[in-house]
């Protein structure tokens, strides 16, 4: 499992690893059954507290994405709902009308959106999922 976080963003740290997590499990990326590191060595690697960890992992345990077993750790669950995928992949196409349509309030033309956009695809970054898998 790979997680980014943004110190500096608008967005809480709590919400970035909630929803990196929750696309991964809903993508596929994190297998059902799966299990995620413990809340200690996650908030170790990623510089968090604890806290933080522990509060998603029991958000995305209340949407059914994960199951807590005491003493044995945080897995997928078993049974995703797929239904959030959808969802999920509404949201992105929202965002990215939101972010097309900042771009031309900022001046940029289309064509200076899409070498953007391409850019953006063709970048290292991008060219590979948080599993390893390549886009490309």
């Amino acid at each position: 499992m790979f997680i980014r976080i943004e110190k500096g963003a608008a967005v809480p740290i709590s919400r970035q690893i909630a929803e990196q997590i929750r696309a991964q499990c809903l993508a596929g990326q994190l297998e059902p059954g799966a299990r995620l590191p413990s809340v200690r060595q996650l908030a170790h690697e990623l510089a968090v507290n604890q806290n933080t960890i522990l509060r998603v992992y029991e958000r995305l345990a209340a949407e059914n994405l994960l199951e807590m077993r005491h003493g044995e750790g945080t897995f997928v669950s078993a049974s995703l709902p797929l239904h959030e995928l959808a969802t999920q992949k509404m949201k992105f196409a929202e965002e990215i009308t939101r972010l097309i349509r900042q771009g031309f309030m900022l001046g940029f033309s289309r064509g200076d959106l899409r070498t953007m956009i391409d850019d953006a695809l063709d970048s290292p970054e991008t060219k590979t999922s948080s599993a390893g898998v390549r886009y490309d």
